[in-house]
């Protein structure tokens, strides 16, 4: 893997990341900091997950 692919790979993540922290904000109806550190966490997993899931998909 050289520089512009693991760039590539951290990129896409950090919009998962995004994406997925912006709907968790969006759907609770309390934001307070252990909401933000729960929302955050998960949607760090998540976005980890889904990075992975298409790297699998798009290999074959």
């Amino acid at each position: 893997m050289n520089r512009r692919t693991t760039l590539l790979i951290a990129a896409e993540a950090l919009a998962w990341w995004c994406a997925l922290a912006a709907l968790w904000l969006v759907l609770i109806s309390t934001v307070d900091t252990l909401e933000l550190v729960v929302g955050a966490s998960a949607a760090g997993v998540a976005a980890l997950a889904a990075t992975a899931a298409r790297r699998v998909v798009s290999a074959r």
